[in-house]
């Protein structure tokens, strides 16, 4: 009752507008602290002396305005106030920090970050490589540590021109498609796919197109009929694709590139590959680059393998766009530091940095089996997926969320991970319509029980635990 009577205070008319105002004064300087549960709607009324209805849209406009979350007969909370440095669908991330009751454990399947307990060791490969990269103090050397070139072509899964480290997967592909597009240039993409890819693309003023897919990767004519929106380059995961762990076949990839070779605007369109999840995949790396080697550009990223701290992957390609993408860092970053250059080949050939990676993606695959044989038996239609994400089909992601917040389990709306436009008249398929997105790196144990509960949110159903 406290707070009912600091609203009213605050106060000016008691009309929608008047109590949102008043309640979002309350929540910027501090007074209500996020995650504060808010009185009934119906007490507010009877305290204010207005209608129910007056109270319900102050509410739905808080809600708009992302200060306060509905959850139903769970009640309404306030928020977590947005970071500043996320970028609009990504800074849906940090409301799950919010979702979660007071005094209730959280189990963060949101993030989609590896487990750290998987990751390989870097202490031994800092102690080898410090002290001989300490007296290095050259502009002039080369952007790549050559002796880094011979582990990265050996991961490649097509033969590349020429190759170069950037500062992480997104960085490559921002860097890729600065080179590539231009102001108001349609870039084909999956749907649904990585949130700040589409981020990226509004920063960068190019248009998405989406092109929907299925079990083996991008629908050939979905592509197709992508292609009439004349693109300066289409987008690609090959494998783990995020969200929904497809992994692209070879037969799959020769179809698409058969399209990209023979449609009159398929033909100058860049193929730019990110292949994020990379060591730990299951999947046997395929490229549209063993069949159009002289407009493929290929990302390959560490982070889930070797450490999201390291900020480091390669990324390769026809020399003249690796030259120029290389010419225009030099007026930035110069490079990407070669003391890390060092320690991912360190950790790249290190018997027991190999063998850590080889037991984190058996891990990984297990961890998804056992979640897709948990989810089938009880009744959810969940094929096995690689990588760390897995993509839930729910009768509701909203109502669904809000289920498994209740019960400490955090997890991604699906809706941030769809494309918006469409260009193909038909975009629906096993992938769209309501969904979420669980993320397999902090999935360590207790899978049946998680799966239950992933289960009874899926259907609408309620849990007891």
């Amino acid at each position: 009752m406290e707070l009912i009577e600091r609203l009213a205070g605050q106060i000016e008319e008691p009309s929608p507008q008047g109590i949102a105002s008043a309640l979002s004064m309350l929540i910027r300087t501090g007074e209500v602290a996020p995650r504060t549960r808010l009185p009934t709607v119906r007490d507010v009324a009877k305290r204010l002396e207005v209608s129910p209805g007056t109270v319900s849209a102050a509410w739905h406009g808080l809600v708009d305005a992302g200060l306060i979350e509905a959850r139903g007969r769970a009640g309404s909370y306030v928020l977590e106030p947005p970071t500043p440095w996320l970028t609009p669908r990504s800074g849906h991330l940090a409301e799950v920090a919010a979702a979660t009751p007071p005094g209730v454990e959280r189990l963060e399947l949101a993030l989609g970050i590896p487990d750290p307990l998987l990751l390989p060791d870097i202490t031994a490969a800092l102690e080898r490589v410090a002290p001989a990269r300490a007296a290095v103090a050259s502009y002039l050397q080369p952007p790549l540590l050559p002796e880094l070139e011979a582990p990265l072509r050996a991961l490649w899964p097509a033969p590349v021109q020429a190759l170069t480290v950037i500062d992480g997967v997104m960085d490559g592909i921002e860097r890729a498609l600065r080179s590539v597009a231009r102001f108001g240039d349609r870039i084909i993409v999956e749907t649904p796919t990585f949130p700040m890819l589409l981020d990226l693309l509004d920063h960068l003023h190019l248009m998405a197109v989406p092109a929907r897919m299925d079990a083996h990767g991008m629908v050939p004519a979905s592509l197709e009929a992508a292609l009439a929106s004349r693109p300066a380059a289409v987008i690609l995961q090959p494998r783990a694709q995020n969200p929904t762990g497809v992994s692209m076949t070879a037969a799959r990839a020769d179809e698409l590139a058969a399209v990209l070779g023979r449609h009159r605007y398929g033909r100058d369109a860049v193929i730019i590959e990110d292949d994020h999840t990379g060591l730990v995949s299951a999947a046997q790396p395929v490229s549209l680059g063993a069949w159009l080697p002289q407009r493929t550009l290929r990302v390959a990223g560490f982070s889930k393998s070797h450490g999201p701290d390291l900020r480091i992957a390669a990324l390769g390609g026809p020399a003249s766009a690796i030259e120029r993408i290389v010419g225009y860092r030099v007026l930035g970053p110069g490079w990407t530091s070669r003391l890390l250059q060092a320690i991912l080949h360190d950790l790249l050939t290190s018997r027991a940095s190999v063998h850590a990676v080889d037991r984190a993606r058996h891990a990984y695959f297990i961890r998804q089996r056992e979640l897709a044989a948990c989810l089938t038996g009880a009744g959810v239609d969940v094929p096995l997926a690689d990588g760390l994400n897995a993509w839930v089909p729910v009768a509701d992601e909203h109502a669904a969320r809000i289920t498994l917040a209740a019960h400490g389990i955090n997890v991604s709306r699906g809706s941030t991970f769809v494309v918006p436009a469409a260009v193909d008249a038909d975009t629906r398929g096993p992938h769209t319509g309501d969904h979420i997105r669980v993320s397999v790196g902090g999935l360590r144990e207790s899978i049946p029980t998680v799966a239950a509960a992933i289960a009874a949110a899926a259907s609408g159903r309620e849990t007891s635990g």
